[in-house]
């Protein structure tokens, strides 16, 4: 059986200029791993028994960013499954939309992530190494565009 996991790409909005589209104001939030290969994604993790996909990607969220759900918006309508190989065993990994309510809410990191960044799209594409990972903000971004 697949090892499933849950996570919310986060993410907020800056003042934007006046000059810049709103989009252009979107950072999104990757963490750091502090254990393999240190790579950088949105929070996430494994479902525990008895929860649902969307309790786990906020359970996830709260306890290796230290935000609770009552700090996010979830945004409706986007739902990203992804479906990749760890140590040989399949893994799928669905993520959920936030956005964070007050973009200067202070993130805490649990023991499991040494550092966190709010990047906008293009630099958020450069630390997620993995292609899947890159095309899947690159779609929720473009998700948030379109709805403007």
């Amino acid at each position: 059986m697949a090892v499933r996991a849950c996570g919310l790409i986060i993410y907020r909005r800056l003042q934007p200029a006046p000059s810049s589209k709103i989009t252009d104001s979107i950072e999104y939030l990757l963490l750091q791993a502090s254990y393999g290969t240190q790579h950088w994604t949105p929070p996430k993790g494994h479902v525990d028994p008895g929860e649902d996909d969307l309790q786990t990607a906020f359970r996830e969220t709260q306890e290796e960013a230290g935000l609770q759900a009552s700090q996010l918006t979830l945004v409706e309508g986007y739902r990203k499954e992804l479906h990749y190989p760890v140590r040989g065993k399949p893994k799928t990994v669905v993520y959920w939309l936030a956005e964070v309510k007050d973009c200067n809410t202070e993130i805490k990191l649990s023991e499991e992530h040494q550092a966190f960044q709010w990047l906008k799209l293009e630099d958020a594409c450069k630390l997620a190494e993995y292609e899947d990972m890159q095309a899947t903000l690159k779609e929720a971004h473009q998700f948030l565009c379109s709805r403007e």
